[in-house]
């Protein structure tokens, strides 16, 4: 393992709008670049952490803020989040979570959210050290547009989606070009109701599409500071496989 270099915060541009990128990268060799994407609730201290242990394996990293112009700030985000996910306050919590999400459902959001993660492809692609080799990973809300960036990026390498959603149809997820490994909470209901027909259209796309279901574990067990939700032994095992999945298809 690399010890990271200083991470730095940069503003890209895309669809006319600014939005900042958290870059961190390693002290040794860089074995490929790697996309990685915030949870709903933001680039918030969890995903920069999760960016800095990837450039710690030796990739170099780019987190961008696809929602940047959604005010909420680290303190929301975090009481938020134990809400939703505590049984006793998790009805309290939705409406204030419908909330939040409303501005994702404007026409244009995720045309520009594509736009600004072809952009963070464009800048790693053009990388000496990375051209040809860069991978996706994201979590929840970054882990569907995870997918996302595999139907729209064929230059893409490998896509590890944790609990992302998708409903692309068999024409769509055709443009694929590159293994995908998706985690999932066995607990994850919605996500797991889905899970045998995204398989099926999968495979009828030719897709090289692999699900890890982890039992007893629901959304966000992946998120070590979410108390309700982290499972230890599932988050360090996943994190095993996306390693050896990033060093099968970009290192080898």
């Amino acid at each position: 393992m690399y010890n990271k270099a200083m991470a730095t915060i940069k503003q890209f541009e895309a669809a006319d709008k600014q939005f900042p990128v958290y870059i961190t990268e390693p002290t040794g060799p860089i074995k490929g670049g790697l996309i990685v994407v915030e949870e709903i609730w933001g680039l918030r201290d969890h995903i920069k952490q999760v960016a800095d242990r990837f450039a710690a394996e030796g990739y170099l990293v780019l987190s961008p803020d696809l929602l940047s112009e959604i005010d909420i700030t680290e303190e929301m985000a975090n009481r938020l989040q134990v809400k939703l996910f505590n049984p006793k306050t998790r009805n309290e919590a939705q409406p204030q979570l419908r909330t939040l999400m409303a501005p994702m459902q404007a026409p244009d959001f995720a045309e520009v959210a594509i736009a600004k993660l072809k952009t963070c492809f464009d800048y790693l692609i053009g990388q000496p050290e990375t051209q040809e080799k860069v991978a996706i990973t994201g979590f929840c809300f970054g882990g569907s547009y995870s997918f996302s960036l595999a139907v729209a990026e064929p230059r893409l390498k490998a896509a590890i989606p944790f609990y992302g959603h998708t409903d692309y149809d068999v024409a769509q997820l055709k443009q694929i070009k590159c293994p995908i490994l998706a985690f999932y909470g066995e607990k994850d209901e919605r996500l797991i109701e889905g899970l045998e027909e995204l398989r099926s259209k999968m495979d009828q796309a030719g897709v090289d599409f692999t699900a890890q279901v982890y039992p007893g574990c629901g959304h966000a067990f992946f998120n070590d500071t979410n108390p309700f939700a982290y499972n230890r032994a599932a988050a360090t095992d996943a994190w095993s496989r996306a390693l050896e999945f990033l060093a099968t298809n970009l290192t080898s």
